[in-house]
């Protein structure tokens, strides 16, 4: 079992930053997909970024560029730094651990544990 422990989320204003924070325990391990999703009120969970072990990093369209996926293996820690948030990028954000495979994926389905999501709302 991972344990994901999500913080770091909040209220910010159009153009701020937030970083959000997972810390991963239990049966950890560095070779494992590290991914963050976002769900917004009436919508689906989507893909948001994601990190190998190696610090190969994946980005949807919407946040390259202004979001940056990070992860100190030795901390169990993986890291979203989110810079120039627009009010569209409101929404309860997901840490996830794929263990089973270590490429990414851009679908929740290929997450096997989540954390219990961080709210992140964007005031325009």
């Amino acid at each position: 079992q991972v344990q994901l422990v999500e913080s770091g989320g909040g209220l910010v204003q159009a153009g701020g930053s937030l970083r959000l924070s997972c810390a991963a325990s239990g049966r950890t391990s560095s070779s494992y997909v590290m991914g963050w999703f976002r769900q917004a009120p009436g919508k689906e969970r989507e893909f948001v970024a994601a990190s190998t072990w190696r610090s190969i990093t994946y980005y949807t369209d919407s946040v390259k560029g202004r979001f940056t996926v990070s992860r100190d293996n030795a901390k169990n820690t993986v890291y979203l730094q989110m810079n120039s948030l627009k009010a569209e990028d409101t929404a309860v954000y997901y840490c996830a651990a794929r263990t089973a495979f270590d490429y990414i994926s851009y679908s929740a389905r290929a997450y096997n544990y989540w954390g219990q999501g961080t709210q992140v709302t964007v005031s325009s």
